[in-house]
């Protein structure tokens, strides 16, 4: 397992949450990592993704200014913090790394992706 997620659980609309993501073997030192999501019957949503270390961070525009990605090198560990979470954030997480050097207008797409977590379930109760 090169990804492997974790954090999600049930939060009231307008909390946060953390989820985290640890990267093993040849994952952990792609530099493009990122979080997608994907609610139940919906086809999988960007939510961000950065080019480390000098790119910025491109967010998906349903979790701008709420939603944070960072990343722990020492630990190999990705994180996304989420707050003022809504009802329409309920979905399945999943953190991913890519094997090149992705440019930002190529983060949103999911084939460009080889590496994928196992998903985290965050579900957000109104």
């Amino acid at each position: 397992v090169q990804l492997q997620a974790s954090g999600g659980g049930v939060v009231q609309a307008g909390g946060s949450l953390r989820l985290s993501c640890v990267a093993s073997g040849r994952a952990a030192s792609r530099s493009v990592m990122g979080w997608f999501r994907q609610a139940p019957g919906k086809e999988r949503e960007f939510v961000t993704a950065r080019r480390w270390p000098n790119a910025s961070t491109a967010y998906g525009d349903s979790v701008k200014g709420r939603f944070t990605l960072s990343r722990d090198n020492a630990k190999n560990t990705l994180y996304l913090q989420m707050s003022s979470l809504k009802a329409e954030d309920t979905a399945v997480y999943y953190c991913a790394a890519a094997e090149k050097n992705l440019i930002t207008s190529q983060f949103r797409n999911i084939l460009n992706y080889d590496y994928w977590g196992q998903g985290t379930l965050v579900t957000v109760s109104s």
